[in-house]
């Protein structure tokens, strides 16, 4: 049996067992809230690890590795940004916005909970969404791509069949699911993801008998220095920052706190923590020893650095044991697509269609709309995603930092500050949303420094000026703002 057939194989087993869990969902699924939420019936396991699945994404398995290939211990500021946002997103806004999104009537998505929250029928919602959509085609399209290598260097598949292969996988359960299927899915993916980044780089240091630290000396003393780039020059307090402030984006990635809202009580929030951070930390430490074991593994540059792990699978692994391995990025590229494509088209249901098309739809028609508009989604990320040239870091960096600027500081001020209004929120949201896109297009200077840095601060001051140079909000909105904080 060849090693390509040995690794489809496993592949289709491991799609066939996805479809299962959709099919199984699906008669479960009922109405508007199970679709997008499940119901709100998840307990602290596949709350913790769907939200950690979704939100990695293939990046974990290809970009952080590919990151860390090229550039050694510089990539451990990303790491570190990125645990501190996990730890302090559980923290501080789980628990809150779990009690917040049900008083402020049963909030489904996250422009429907501003909505609710502000008493704003129409402008908070749609703006929200159209950020949801705008910032979400390019996330997704970031999961594609990289199911796209996947295929394309393990089977030497065309890249555009490849594209359209893990398309098609990915709309097919949350079609057929919605929510209970995503995050079941999530939890069988994220411990799928964290065996094979712990197995991969522990089976290659022990075959070239050294660690991280020797490997590289041998190959370049700069990549020990996580204050020096790879080129010897130093790495800057620009550079640095921005790594860091990674961790900023957690607190406005709807497809995460999608999982804050639908976990089956505030009281299962602590466990869930725990396990969300342990599950990070571990696929962090991960993915930066996969990339520092490629570097002593392969004495040719790999032409694509983000294929150091299908790489290393590939050399070290058994073929039976490679395809398990593969179908761990097939996981994390499903996991966190899934996840996108259902807020996506939730945003577009709830906050478009309903709101303001037909005020009196079915829950039926709305699953029904909610469905079709996953294919909708799915075919333009599809189109976005055909460029073979496409980097997965760089799209998740962009949709990354859209929703940390337009939605985090939105997110916190409102579960912590009642003097917050309509206003405020409004101006946060497309002051943070806008400077990401202008930002991104501005070089040279403090331009280099991570767009969702100048987002996150102009967006924070836009709320608290205009909230405070505009009228205080409707006591009945003070009054749910104080039930919140005594639940």
């Amino acid at each position: 049996m060849s090693a390509s057939y040995s690794v489809a194989i496993t592949f289709f087993i491991y799609l066939g067992f996805m479809l299962w869990i959709g099919l199984w969902a699906y008669k479960k699924t009922n109405n508007l809230s199970d679709y997008i939420l499940g119901g709100r019936s998840l307990g602290p396991w596949p709350s913790a690890l769907s939200a950690g699945a979704s939100d990695m994404s293939g990046w974990l398995l290809l970009g952080m590795p590919g990151y860390a290939y090229a550039a050694g211990w510089e990539a451990s500021w990303l790491g570190l940004g990125l645990i501190l946002g996990t730890y302090l997103n559980w923290l501080i806004v789980a628990p809150r916005l779990r009690v917040y999104s049900q008083l402020a009537g049963d909030s489904l998505t996250l422009p429907q909970y501003f909505s609710n929250r502000f008493n704003d029928k129409v402008a908070i919602r749609v703006i929200s969404a159209f950020f949801i959509l705008l910032f979400f085609l390019f996330y997704t399209s970031s999961g594609l791509v990289a199911g796209g290598k996947l295929f394309e260097t393990v089977f030497g598949m065309d890249y555009t069949i490849a594209v359209t292969v893990g398309t098609l996988a990915i709309v097919s359960y949350t079609f057929v699911g919605g929510f209970l299927a995503v995050s079941w899915t999530d939890l069988v993916q994220g411990l799928l993801m964290a065996a094979a980044l712990i197995m991969v780089p522990l089976v290659a240091f022990m075959d070239l008998q050294q660690g991280p630290s020797a490997i590289l000396m041998a190959s370049n003393v700069e990549l020990l220095d996580p204050f020096t780039k790879s080129t010897g020059e130093a790495l800057g307090w620009i550079s640095i920052v921005s790594l860091m402030a990674w961790g900023l984006g957690y607190f406005g990635q709807p497809h995460i706190l999608a999982r804050f809202k639908a976990i089956r009580s505030k009281d299962d929030i602590k466990s869930a923590r725990r396990i969300a951070v342990s599950w990070t930390l571990v696929g962090l430490l991960g993915a930066f020893f996969v990339g520092i074991a490629g570097i002593g593994y392969f004495e040719t540059p790999l032409a694509d650095a983000e294929t150091v792990f299908i790489s290393l699978v590939q050399a070290l692994f058994h073929p039976v044991v490679a395809g398990i391995l593969l179908a761990a990025i097939l996981a994390a590229i499903m996991s966190t697509a899934d996840s996108q494509l259902l807020v996506s088209s939730a945003a577009l249901t709830e906050d478009f269609y309903k709101s303001l098309l037909n005020k009196q739809a079915s829950p039926e028609s709305l699953v029904k709309i909610s469905r079709i508009a996953v294919i909708a989604l799915a075919l333009i990320a599809w189109v976005l995603a055909l460029s073979p040239d496409s980097s997965v870091l760089g799209l998740v960096s962009y949709a990354w930092a859209g929703f940390g600027a337009a939605f985090g500081p939105a997110i916190i001020l409102s579960l912590f500050w009642s003097r917050m209004n309509r206003q405020g929120c409004l101006a946060g949201i497309l002051v943070g949303g806008i400077t990401v896109v202008v930002w991104k297009q501005l070089n040279g200077g403090l331009f280099d420094i991570y767009e969702i840095v100048p987002g996150f601060i102009l967006a924070t001051l836009a709320i608290v000026i205009v909230s405070l140079l505009t009228p205080q909000p409707e006591k009945e909105l003070t009054d749910t703002f104080s039930a919140a904080e005594q639940s």
